[in-house]
């Protein structure tokens, strides 16, 4: 198993966490300060992780996007989170644009989907669809999406 916490070594705690999920290298990174480890350590640390293959931004964000996407959530929120998580443009970017055409997503039918699931009708009032706006609006869905979505319940 792993040894206690006074003597795991930065590798150790970062093996740790990547064995219950992927994580950002930025993550990581943010953990290891929490144990008080030095900067160059961590940096040595996740430089290593990375070269062997065991850390990866790429599968991070892969992994996030496809998450992301089973909870009904669209393209603006999912790029504010990856970038929050320090995920560069150029991978957030690449990544889901692989991630669309690999799994064939479609915004405009998830936003629908993401909908329909949480309320029955497009509202009768104003007030009932601007609601329902903000809900889409909320898990990241574009104008077009949400007006997309709203014509088809």
């Amino acid at each position: 198993m792993f040894a206690s916490s006074r003597d795991a070594t930065p590798r150790d705690i970062a093996l740790q966490l990547l064995s219950r999920r992927e994580y950002s290298r930025a993550e990581i990174a943010q953990k290891l300060k929490q144990k008080a480890v030095a900067t160059a350590d961590i940096e040595a640390c996740l430089d290593t992780l990375e070269e062997q293959g065991l850390q990866s931004d790429v599968r991070f964000a892969e992994s996030f996007i496809r998450s992301r996407i089973m909870r009904g959530q669209g393209v603006i929120r999912i790029k504010g989170e990856l970038r929050q998580r320090g995920i560069s443009q150029e991978i957030v970017a690449e990544t889901l644009a692989t991630v669309e055409e690999n799994e064939g997503v479609d915004w405009f039918e998830l936003a629908s989907d993401t909908l329909s699931r949480r309320f029955s009708s497009p509202g009768e009032s104003p007030k009932e669809r601007a609601k329902r706006e903000r809900f889409l609006a909320s898990r990241g869905f574009d104008f077009e999406q949400i007006r997309y979505a709203l014509s088809c319940l």
